[in-house]
């Protein structure tokens, strides 16, 4: 459907509808996401592929291929590749509302 680069890798959009959307994100070696919140989605991950530092409502655990994260509306959360390759994951979102617009970010590496 559609791909959007970011500073930490990439995710491209497989599907997208009224009551949820689903995308495959890539994040490179030695990158992270910004450390938010969403107060009208809910995401579950699955671990495709790759070495994850997970950090949810500040506990961190390893995770790497098969392994999956429950996060929900209003948790805080990051992901970071902890390994020598990209960490592939799927993310599917459900909720009321899935726009960009819908994170806040507590902690930003790229100072978005």
């Amino acid at each position: 459907m559609s791909d959007s680069v970011r500073p930490w890798g990439r995710y491209e959009i497989l599907r997208e509808s009224d009551s949820h959307k689903v995308k495959c994100i890539w994040v490179h070696p030695g990158k992270r996401l910004s450390y938010q919140r969403h107060q009208k989605r809910a995401e579950h991950w699955f671990i495709v592929s790759g070495t994850a530092l997970v950090t949810l409502n500040g506990v961190q655990s390893t995770k790497s291929s098969g392994h999956t994260v429950d996060i929900a509306i209003g948790d805080l959360h990051r992901i970071e590749n902890i390994g020598a390759d990209d960490v592939v994951f799927i993310e599917v979102q459900t909720g009321t509302y899935f726009g960009e617009d819908d994170i806040e970010r507590i902690e930003d590496d790229f100072g978005r």
